[in-house]
């Protein structure tokens, strides 16, 4: 079947073509920048934290007495020793905060000492002990876990910084960014003046604030116990032991000391939920716009056909009568179909590549995978040819004995 006959038949209506293009264009616009939002939200929402999320648990023990610095210090050792001997719990901290809960303390690191604000590499930082690494199932590849000689307790009245860390691969990455050998050793700067040592690189740990942008793998641990009225315990069990540990913890703990509450009591995976909330109403809120948009431009795919196959059926009878064949009929309508969804992806592709490269200055987005406008450009095709397909298959029923007696 020729091409030519079938554009210059389309001429004669431009207008309903020319809009169903404009539709098809506007929706593959949306449609693909749609789905690379979605693909950037899911990697987010599905980002390892590095953790043993499946078996940790946190929450949290609030004063409402008036303890002293070394009370404080008393009931922090003795909380940690009734969760860390319960059976079932392989380790426990206490900790100002854990990945994902949204609040966390950050500083600043430079390589030189005085104020480097301006150069600065900010980073979420962990107060743990010795049993931090443990806790949260860290892999250590490079160094070694901090020792209890060198875990300290926070004073107010000294504002110096622990001199020992462990950090992220990738904050270590961003610290030196042109080395090529060991990072343990290396020497950084916090606090301005107060000079930190790397004892210890692991692999992954994610920072407490989940919309970090590129920088939420920057993190360090410091070998500092804090004394607050305000305190975070992390709990790691068994595999299969969290679910029961949870309430058993929560009444010894509360039945241990009558002065404060125990509340907050959520399993890594409700904390997940919780950081990502928004993420996952946005993949949602999309996912439902580009099934809607879809469904709109097949609709108005399906209305132009059928306003056609009604406007031809005088056309299509005469074709049939001339021996036309009831495939060639639907094969005219899904080739002409063709044709203006050609016209519509080609458009829509362009502004959709430019849309994105908007996006990704604005909002800094990764850019489109290569493979999203291509994929998108073939499924409204298939959309478009199904669509037509019903409205094609009526045409091809046309009898040239009824066709041939309408006006």
């Amino acid at each position: 079947m020729h091409v030519g006959p079938i554009w210059r038949a389309m001429m004669r209506n431009k207008a309903g073509f020319v809009l169903i293009a404009l539709q098809i264009s506007v929706t593959l616009t949306i449609l693909t920048n749609a789905v690379g939002i979605i693909q950037d939200s899911a990697n987010k929402v599905s980002q390892d934290s590095g953790i043993d999320e499946a078996n940790t648990f946190a929450f949290s023990s609030v004063l409402f007495a008036d303890y002293e610095r070394e009370q404080r210090m008393t009931l922090l050792d003795e909380d940690l020793d009734l969760i860390r001997n319960t059976p079932g719990v392989i380790d426990a901290i206490a900790s100002n905060s854990y990945p994902l809960r949204q609040g966390g303390w950050s500083m600043g690191l430079a390589l030189e000492p005085g104020n480097q604000a301006t150069d600065s590499v900010g980073t979420a930082i962990y107060f743990v002990d010795e049993h931090g690494v443990e806790t949260f199932d860290l892999e250590l590849i490079e160094g070694r876990n901090f020792t209890p000689d060198q875990v300290t307790w926070h004073d107010p009245e000294d504002g110096t910084w622990p001199p020992y860390a462990i950090i992220t691969e990738q904050l270590a990455k961003e610290m030196w960014p042109d080395e090529t050998g060991s990072y343990v050793g290396k020497l950084m700067y916090i606090n301005d003046n107060d000079p930190v040592n790397v004892v210890g690189v692991v692999d992954r740990l994610q920072s407490p604030w989940p919309n970090w942008n590129d920088v939420v793998e920057r993190s360090m641990l410091v070998p500092q116990r804090r004394t607050s009225e305000y305190v975070h315990y992390i709990v790691r069990t068994e595999p299969g032991m969290r679910d029961q540990l949870m309430p058993e913890l929560e009444a010894a703990l509360a039945k241990s000391n009558r002065d404060r509450i125990v509340r907050n009591m959520r399993t890594m995976d409700e904390v997940r939920k919780l950081a990502y909330v928004g993420d996952t109403a946005l993949i949602k809120i999309l996912g439902f716009v580009v099934l809607l948009l879809t469904i709109i431009t097949s609709l108005g795919i399906v209305g132009l056909a059928s306003f056609n196959v009604s406007r031809r059926t005088r056309q299509i009878g005469i074709r049939r009568a001339l021996g036309a064949t009831k495939q060639s009929i639907v094969r005219y309508f899904m080739i002409e179909n063709t044709i203006v969804s050609a016209i519509g992806l080609v458009i829509g592709a362009a502004l959709a590549i430019a849309l994105n490269m908007l996006m990704v200055e604005a909002f800094a987005l990764e850019p489109l995978a290569w493979y999203v406008i291509p994929a998108g450009m073939i499924g409204l095709w298939l959309v478009g040819q199904v669509a037509v397909a019903g409205p094609a298959r009526r045409a091809s029923n046309i009898t040239p004995a009824i066709a041939t007696r309408s006006g």
